[in-house]
């Protein structure tokens, strides 16, 4: 008898899924579904570049559709509503869609207009095609607020301001919110990142913004006239997880055991930004949901041949991470360790267009 197996979204780790199941093949007797609102996934870390121009726009997509064909998967292009993981059925817009085993790579969806309040200049980072769009659109002087001080605001903030070249450069300003610029990151990536920003001429409020009688401010600095407002926050669980029985974290995303499996049900899984493990402390960050989408095929695999799953991904101690400020440099951070040049701009180059290149293969005779 044929087992069903179903990958909801199509994010970083379900991509690493699809080549596993191109390399090595579907497990026999094996139906595989994917299941995503969109034939392409768009790699977030090179919208930065083709920002300020250093991609072209298509250069960071990935060809879901001819991965999928390539690995014998059914493309079903919609987007999951809900589930019901006793009755294995997942719901889209239009049907329900039955698995035996599923794993979901949704990612996170915005929160921006609780943050910041309702207004139409407000665009939010997810999902990432329709800020892509939205900021195709800008004119080229725009008067652009960036909201949200980690690594993904600063780099769009750095990547609109060198959209174009002065005296046509957008102005940007970013407000980072009153945990201040890269929280997260060491103090010397911090002054580096400073610098970085002050030399761009991008204006930076440590506070929060907030829109108030549809004016834009920044604690009590009016940032108006804006054109267009970015909501760089991190991202918050789909309604649709709560309602699903499924066991969750605090903040509504799906709890997770060391191998990607659900704690209340052993044929769910999850990766990415709407997972949350329980054993140990993993930002949600596209780094580790393409390291955790290694574990998650090797762990598909085994629950489709009945075995129980034995991959862990360990997150290691420090990331390396390689930010776009631009103005073609860039400044790498591992730990408490920090460097910036032009070098470390083409080191993420290589490593961003490699990983495009890994799948462009896969997907080349599909």
């Amino acid at each position: 008898m044929s087992r069903t197996v179903l990958l909801v979204g199509g994010g970083h780790a379900h991509a690493a899924v699809l080549a596993d199941w191109i390399t090595r093949g579907l497990p026999p007797g094996t139906r595989a579904v994917l299941l995503t609102p969109s034939p392409t996934l768009r790699y977030s870390a090179m919208v930065p570049g083709w920002l300020a121009g250093q991609h072209a726009p298509d250069e960071g997509l990935v060809n879901l559709a001819a991965l999928a064909a390539r690995a014998g998967v059914d493309l079903v292009l919609d987007a999951c509503v809900g589930v019901d993981p006793d009755a294995r059925l997942v719901r889209t817009h239009h049907h329900d869609v039955a698995f035996d085993v599923v794993s979901f790579d949704t990612g996170g969806i915005a929160h921006g207009t609780a943050a910041l309040g309702n207004d139409a200049r407000v665009t939010h980072v997810r999902p990432i095609d329709t800020l892509v769009t939205r900021l195709s659109a800008l004119p080229a002087t725009a008067r652009i607020v960036v909201a949200g001080g980690g690594a993904g605001g600063v780099e769009l903030a750095c990547g609109l301001r060198n959209r174009s070249r002065p005296p046509l450069a957008p102005s940007v300003t970013l407000v980072t919110g009153r945990r201040g610029l890269l929280p997260d990151f060491a103090p010397s990536v911090q002054r580096r990142a400073a610098r970085a920003l002050a030399r761009q001429e991008i204006g930076v409020h440590h506070t929060d913004a907030r829109i108030v009688n549809h004016e834009l401010m920044a604690g009590d600095v009016s940032l108006e006239p804006a054109d267009a407002i970015i909501a760089a926050f991190g991202s918050a669980a789909p309604p649709w997880v709560r309602g699903s029985g499924l066991a969750t974290d605090a903040a509504g995303f799906i709890a997770v055991d060391a191998h990607q499996r659900s704690l209340s049900h052993a044929h769910v899984f999850a990766a990415g930004d709407i997972a949350s493990r329980t054993d140990c402390p993993v930002a949600h960050s596209g780094v580790h949901a393409v390291y955790a989408g290694e574990v998650l095929a090797a762990n598909l695999r085994s629950a489709l041949q009945g075995r129980l799953p034995r991959a862990i991904y360990r997150p290691r101690r420090h990331s390396l991470f390689l930010l776009n400020t631009g103005d073609g440099s860039a400044i790498a951070s591992y730990g408490p360790c920090s460097a910036e040049g032009r070098w470390v701009l083409r080191l993420k180059h290589w490593i961003d267009r490699r990983w495009v290149a890994t799948y462009a293969a896969l997907a080349a005779d599909a």
